[in-house]
């Protein structure tokens, strides 16, 4: 018999062929991508500032607030999402997050709404993933934009859209609002002249009172706080009730 040679043993892996090839994304493909994004969160933005926050409120600090906000986190997400991240970056930019919250004044809670949904929509849009790769991984791989999760952002978009569409319109709920007036007829706080004293502050005031609450009452004045609700007739926001400084009022 004759001897069969001994099988050569491969010490290096190194040495085998590399066959399988990775997917890379052009810089076309790229600012595709990019630009996809950026207009669809763009577009979103300014339809729910233009059309229905602005609307009511006619607020310019906001609304050159919530579009430079937008495109900002949109930009920020994308480049996160795209690199490799420390947990010490992540943590120190929401540290700067912090800071920024804490260093302001307080924002009514309308503004705060429609801040977190625009976060919201920008984390969505620069995330959700635009390219898918085609072929397998020996035949070589390539990217081509997923028309199927294209069309998944946009009708989320448009759910959102449409979400604060129906509220600001009051389909399902009617626009309240409070007004802090401090009231001169302490006569009338007693319980048994409530509704003498609630068809005068209409009657003073110009609004269909729903409920109120007495506050403090200063006998030596002859006045009381009053806080009163009263429901907002279409299209109107109650933002101005809350300014209790001149200041604020001339900022707007």
């Amino acid at each position: 018999m004759q001897d069969i040679g001994e099988i050569p043993m491969v010490d290096d892996v190194t040495d085998i062929p590399q066959f399988i090839s990775e997917a890379t994304m052009t810089t076309a493909q790229s600012l595709t991508e990019l630009g996809i994004r950026f207009f669809i969160n763009l577009l979103v933005c300014w339809i729910l500032v233009q059309f229905f926050y602005y609307k009511k409120s006619r607020r310019r600090d906001y609304y050159f607030t919530f579009m430079v906000f937008s495109t900002a986190m949109l930009m920020l997400l994308y480049i996160m999402g795209n690199v490799e991240v420390g947990v010490g970056l992540t943590l120190g930019l929401f540290a700067i997050f912090g800071v920024i919250r804490y260093r302001t004044e307080t924002v009514p809670i309308r503004e705060m709404t429609y801040l977190f949904v625009i976060i919201a929509l920008a984390a969505m849009n620069g995330l959700a993933p635009v390219y898918k790769v085609v072929g397998s991984v020996t035949d070589n791989p390539h990217y081509e934009i997923s028309v199927g999760t294209v069309l998944v952002m946009a009708i989320s978009n448009a759910l959102v859209v449409l979400l604060i569409w129906v509220l600001e319109a009051g389909k399902i709920l009617k626009h309240t609002s409070t007004k802090l007036i401090q009231y001169d007829r302490i006569d009338l706080i007693v319980p048994e002249k409530r509704a003498e004293l609630i068809a005068d502050i209409e009657k003073r005031v110009g609004v269909k009172v729903n409920n109120l609450e007495v506050g403090h009452v200063d006998f030596l004045k002859d006045s009381a706080f009053i806080k009163i609700y009263y429901t907002l007739d279409k299209d109107q926001t109650g933002s101005i009730d809350t300014i209790t400084r001149a200041k604020d009022f001339l900022e707007q």
